[in-house]
């Protein structure tokens, strides 16, 4: 089961509503790392659909942008779904400075496909950077399923790495990597999954997320040996149904949009560099909200 916590964390604060205004409150915030929290929100109709590899569009307010972001966990028992935010333009900076308590307009899913498990499967786990918070559920369901779960977690430097006990909890074996080599073994993601392979470990399925060269880099390791790769992708998207386009990707020579056609992917097929092209599509623009943002947050106080 994923992992449960206890109501005691959420108290009185579990299943507010507010009339006529927003209706997701934040039970809990953690700081996992800098820049990247951690909220438990209060969407039990959420937790009781979700499956591993779901996401949610968020909108934090009538004007705000949708957001998708990856259903992290979830508790039944207590309603509450968790998700692992690192704040990098204007809406993920102004949402990660809410507080336990606060309100979030718009929380729409469970969205996308589910991962495919299958019982009893071996799979490697690889999360790098933010993307441990997508790797956590997947892993946990393989090993609900009876499945065995070896997985690599990556980061730039030790005060980076997040999601650690719980990955620990749910994996046969665990590497953690950084670039630094501040932290378990010096070097990328690759080479933690080599080690396993030297190590004579077999999979039937390497499982890869984070930032889209370490995804791609994993998919030119394994490509030769024949190994099946699948990645989750976090592309441009706006509405989650389809109909924009934003999210639109090339997968073995088919356009797919990530939010009703994925956001896994036979990582063998997507076509990488199509991808990191349109992902610079708003740079400007994220680039001047994020400015405004920091300007904001410095302003004296009535100033």
């Amino acid at each position: 089961m994923v992992g449960v916590v206890p109501r005691r964390i959420f108290g009185s604060l579990k299943s507010a509503r507010f009339p006529g205004g927003a209706v997701y409150r934040i039970l809990t915030k953690e700081t996992l790392a800098t820049d990247i929290v951690r909220f438990w929100i209060d969407a039990p109709h959420i937790a009781r659909k979700r499956k591993p590899g779901q996401f949610v569009i968020v909108r934090l307010n009538e004007t705000g942008e949708r957001i998708p972001l990856t259903i992290a966990d979830a508790d039944l028992r207590c309603g509450a779904i968790a998700l692992v935010v690192q704040g990098v333009g204007k809406t993920t900076r102004t949402l990660n400075a809410l507080a336990a308590g606060d309100s979030i307009l718009d929380v729409v899913g469970p969205l996308g496909r589910p991962t495919r498990i299958e019982p009893g499967v071996r799979v490697c786990c690889i999360g790098g950077g933010i993307g441990a918070a997508v790797a956590y559920p997947i892993a946990a369901g393989v090993k609900a399923k009876g499945g065995r779960v070896s997985a690599v977690l990556g980061a730039r430097t030790k005060a980076l790495v997040i999601l650690e006990p719980e990955i620990k909890a749910v994996a046969d074996r665990y590497i953690v990597t950084t670039d630094d080599g501040s932290y378990g073994m010096h070097g990328l993601v690759t080479q933690g999954l080599q080690q396993f392979l030297a190590e004579g470990v077999e999979f039937d399925e390497v499982i890869a997320i984070g930032p889209l060269p370490m995804m791609r880099a994993v998919c030119e390791l394994t490509r030769p040996i024949g190994l099946p790769t699948t990645v989750s992708l976090n592309p441009i998207m706006v509405d989650g149904t389809g109909m924009c386009g934003g999210c639109r990707v090339t997968v073995g020579g088919e356009s797919k949009f990530v939010c009703v056609d994925g956001p896994e992917f036979d990582g063998h097929l997507v076509d990488f560099s199509e991808l990191a092209a349109r992902l610079t599509a708003y740079r400007e623009q994220e680039a001047e909200a994020s400015a405004q943002c920091r300007s904001l947050s410095a302003a004296p106080i009535g100033g």
